[in-house]
């Protein structure tokens, strides 16, 4: 859905965002955030999610409130993401149910409404071209929760899930690790097996690095390089 955003990363034309929110200020906040950025351009903003695409339906991603006009969009970002938008979202409800039930629904990222500029333009950035990024509310919510159906995974997997959450493609992976990209998804395949199999399935690439994290599987700093590499990082075949 949308253009092609790898056209966009190599400079041939800005990524396209689309903000969704129901408070105007908040709007002209992030649109002033994200013209900092030439990269990037904003296409159509308000506060309803079909009328925002419609207006702009070749947006590369989508801002979304996660919560519209006092209810919870949960239903709506599901919809989205399964048409293939990539969203991300913008919100003041950081507790780490609200924060994985977002990621779980197809969310490409979290970003907390009180999270700057910085954050703002990194994480769409990184969901432009599938990257993943971890602003600080998400890092902080997923650190450190014990949970007693945390699936073990083996040194392979961690290295392969690890290196596909730093990676564009599971094929660079596989020259990383020098092995065939089927083996790489059969890594990833079988993480997410255990997930589902300890009852937290983690059907997106973002779901599947918050429970990572949230495991002490994967440290957020260990996917930090595109907090400093955002801004100039080109894609690779």
């Amino acid at each position: 859905m949308g253009a092609d955003p790898v056209a966009a990363m190599n400079g041939d034309r800005p990524i396209g965002v689309a903000i969704v929110d129901d408070h105007p200020v908040v709007v002209d906040g992030v649109r002033a955030w994200l013209a900092t950025e030439p990269r990037l351009t904003v296409l159509a903003t308000g506060d309803d999610p079909d009328e925002v695409l419609r207006a702009a339906p070749e947006a590369d991603v989508v801002l979304l409130d996660l919560r519209l006009h006092g209810r919870m969009a949960l239903g709506k970002l599901a919809e989205l993401s399964a048409a293939g938008r990539r969203v991300v979202v913008y919100s003041e409800h950081t507790d780490p149910e609200t924060m994985l039930a977002a990621l779980d629904a197809g969310a490409a990222a979290f970003l907390a409404k009180h999270e700057g500029r910085e954050h703002c333009v990194a994480t769409v950035l990184a969901a432009a071209t599938d990257r993943p990024y971890v602003p600080p509310a998400l890092a902080g919510a997923m650190v450190g929760d014990p949970r007693p159906d945390r699936p073990i995974l083996s040194d392979k997997e961690r290295e392969a899930l690890l290196l596909w959450f730093q990676s564009m493609s599971k094929a660079s992976v596989a020259r990383r690790m020098r092995i065939s990209e089927h083996t790489v998804k059969q890594y990833v395949d079988r993480a997410r097996i255990k997930y589902t199999r300890a009852g937290r399935p983690a059907a997106t690439k973002a779901a599947l690095l918050a429970r990572a994290i949230e495991d002490g599987l994967i440290r957020p700093e260990e996917i930090g390089i595109y907090r400093s590499q955002a801004r100039y990082d080109r894609p690779t075949p």
